[in-house]
């Protein structure tokens, strides 16, 4: 079941999905017309064929998993339907972004329109790499059951489903992200206030002595402007998730604005294999207190 695969697309998350996908004797495809130069060496790095086009992939493809920034999620869906009503195929799609459950359903809505089989999912860890704790695909909706022959944990993706109902995954992959990235921000905002205030050397020394383990966590907040952009997006999906259970939605959206300050230093032009890892938190922090403001200027 499922012996070609489509990742759309191969970032660094998708590359390392599509790897363990191949690992497990899949054929692996994607679509990287208009893609950028830094996509396309992952994808053939990775062994992944270019079908070039959406229309070609759906031809091809008994699975689609669609894997990049949440603002465009629903956008390749509607896309993806098309080429299926267009094809006149319809694999499965997952939609494996981290978006809220209202937009997953949105976005099962779309594919919804071509008749094509919809799982909802949420990536919990790092991009798979073998020999490491495996990366969790959460997975639901009543068609989730037809993934688990995906797992390739020694390769370094699990599936593990969740529920029955479109929604659940995107809502526990919202929920988890909600306390990695949201403590990460908060950390940094803490750090920009006592900066702010002259007080970073007394704040730094009493965290190193009452709070060992946060102050040795904070030290990777110096490498987060590389991915800072599209968690922007990835905290206003989390910012509507909690409004949508009637709860405070302020948390994260002001977790948006300190990734939006990140974006906006120079740093943001790294990748992660090109971030600066001599780089040290008080840079960081200062450049963090540049971006924010220059955009509230702006």
């Amino acid at each position: 079941m499922f012996g070609t695969v489509a990742v759309l697309y191969p970032g660094d998350m998708g590359h390392g999905v599509a790897a363990a996908l191949g690992a497990g004797g899949r054929r692996v495809v994607t679509a990287l017309a208009g893609r950028s130069a830094e996509t396309r060496a992952r994808a053939e790095r990775t062994g992944i064929e270019d079908l070039e086009t959406l229309e070609a992939v759906v031809a091809d493809a008994d699975l689609l998993v669609s894997i990049l920034p949440p603002a465009a999620a629903l956008g390749l869906a509607h896309d993806v339907s098309e080429a299926m009503s267009c094809v006149g195929r319809r694999p499965t799609y997952v939609d494996a972004n981290a978006v809220a459950p209202t937009t997953a359903a949105a976005i099962a809505d779309e594919i919804a329109k071509a008749g094509a089989p919809f799982v909802d999912g949420g990536i919990i860890g790092g991009s798979p790499r073998p020999g490491g704790k495996p990366t969790r695909l959460y997975v639901s909706g009543p068609d989730a059951a037809s993934l688990a022959a995906l797992s390739q944990e020694d390769a370094g993706l699990a599936i593990r489903t969740v529920g029955s109902e479109v929604g659940q995954a995107s809502g526990l992959k919202m929920a988890y992200a909600a306390l990695t990235k949201g403590t990460m921000t908060l950390q940094a905002a803490v750090l920009m206030l006592a900066r702010r205030l002259g007080l970073h050397e007394a704040l730094g020394a009493e965290l190193a002595q009452s709070q060992p383990e946060a102050w040795k966590r904070m030290g990777v907040l110096p490498f987060l402007p590389a991915d800072a952009e599209r968690w922007v997006g990835e905290m206003q999906e989390i910012a509507t998730t909690f409004e949508a259970a009637d709860l405070p939605r302020g948390f994260h959206d002001a977790a948006a604005d300190v990734f939006r300050a990140m974006a906006a230093t120079p740093f943001a032009a790294e990748t992660r294999e090109t971030v600066d890892r001599s780089r040290t938190l008080d840079q960081a922090i200062e450049a963090f207190l540049a971006g924010h403001d220059r955009g509230r200027a702006s």
